[in-house]
């Protein structure tokens, strides 16, 4: 579905521990300037107070009367009851507190809510990462078509979402795609333990042989890796190879169940150069039975669809043409299933505005 050129405006409001950013969508577009307001955190009634404020002060700069508003709020939550629960960097919302039903009454509009993890997939999903690989496949001549996506947000954490068909999974208990705790690949532990931000540093440390009480931040870890700044190179570069080794074993394990596009943002996806192909090879990688016979991990051939070579060859795919028995038809058929990840077209802030919006618009014209 195509949002691009439609005239309804929804408000949104991305929330952080720290800070909350309130802003306005219409047509794909922001159009106002983001309205920045600490949090409050310490405090219910002040963090539900600025809230409030927020979206006033946004409500009363538009053009015209917005139709909904729709947010990305940590979890967990009971989303489509608008209710939010015990939050970890929220520590005011404790034993459910219903945000959603609150504006409602305040502002007379339906509010919708949903974690960043599921937004950044369908923001992806609707005018990013999806479209664009579909779009790009067309021009090459293919007749592969994509209708599902996995995103991933890996920076601070490890968070995901499922778009199918155009429509956001959410699950029966609003908790689908909570990609950060599965397993860790080697160790006795939930998975974004490798796969964060602080996975890096703690590697990166660790080989470098220096304390972990001040440790350098992803981006000095990326330099040393690249060689353009100071520091143990071998350690940089370990770090971001560990750090592909677990995410793209978490991946494997997902995609599965999913069989679609695979989309990765948050502030570690500007490592890409150094973690894509890690987590290609990984999920490319093999198993073996008990009796030792080796064979692939995943039915389907994995793609770094940033590398054009490799893009071309995903296009390409296997196609031949096979006959009908007893008959002179042919049809194109291709053989070779094959998914492809990539990066965040969007940014990853951006990607969460627009799935808020679209899941908006999406809701309300279903009802």
């Amino acid at each position: 579905m195509d949002y691009s050129n439609d005239s309804r405006i929804v408000m949104t409001l991305d929330a952080g521990g720290t800070n909350f950013v309130f802003s306005a969508i219409q047509g794909n577009n922001e159009i106002i300037k983001p309205v920045t307001l600490p949090s409050n955190a310490h405090s219910l009634k002040l963090c539900l107070d600025t809230i409030t404020d927020g979206f006033t002060i946004v409500k009363d700069s538009l053009h015209d009367y917005p139709v909904a508003i729709s947010f990305a709020f940590p979890g967990p939550s009971d989303y489509p009851a608008g209710i939010i629960g015990d939050l970890g960097n929220l520590p005011a919302f404790r034993g459910g507190v219903a945000v959603g039903p609150m504006l409602e009454e305040q502002f007379h509009l339906p509010v919708f809510i949903n974690n960043d993890g599921d937004l950044f997939a369908y923001g992806e999903a609707i005018a990013g990462f999806l479209p664009e690989v579909n779009q790009k496949l067309k021009n090459l001549g293919s007749y592969k078509h994509y209708n599902n996506l996995f995103g991933v947000t890996l920076g601070t954490g490890f968070g995901g979402g499922i778009v199918r068909n155009g429509e956001l999974f959410l699950g029966d208990n609003s908790g689908s795609a909570e990609i950060w705790l599965m397993r860790h690949k080697d160790l006795d532990t939930f998975v974004e333990e490798g796969a964060s931000i602080r996975a890096v540093q703690k590697e990166y440390c660790e080989k470098a042989g220096i304390k972990t009480d001040n440790p350098p931040s992803p981006k000095d870890i990326f330099d040393i890796a690249m060689g353009e700044k100071a520091g143990n190179q071998k350690a940089a570069v370990r770090a971001f190879e560990r750090l592909s080794e677990v995410v793209g074993d978490a991946l494997s394990n997902a995609i599965t169940l999913i069989d679609g596009l695979m989309v990765i943002g948050g502030g570690l996806a500007g490592a890409q150069s150094l973690i894509l192909p890690g987590i290609v090879k990984e999920m490319n990688s093999s198993i073996y039975t008990l009796d030792g016979k080796k064979f692939d991990r995943l039915e389907a051939r994995v793609y770094n669809l940033e590398d054009e070579e490799e893009f071309f060859s995903f296009a390409r795919g296997d196609e031949r043409e096979i006959t009908i028995p007893g008959t002179n038809k042919k049809l194109r058929y291709d053989p070779l299933k094959r998914v492809g990840v990539g990066i965040s077209r969007l940014g990853t802030s951006k990607a969460v505005s627009l799935g808020a919006y679209a899941f908006a618009l999406f809701n309300l014209d279903r009802s």
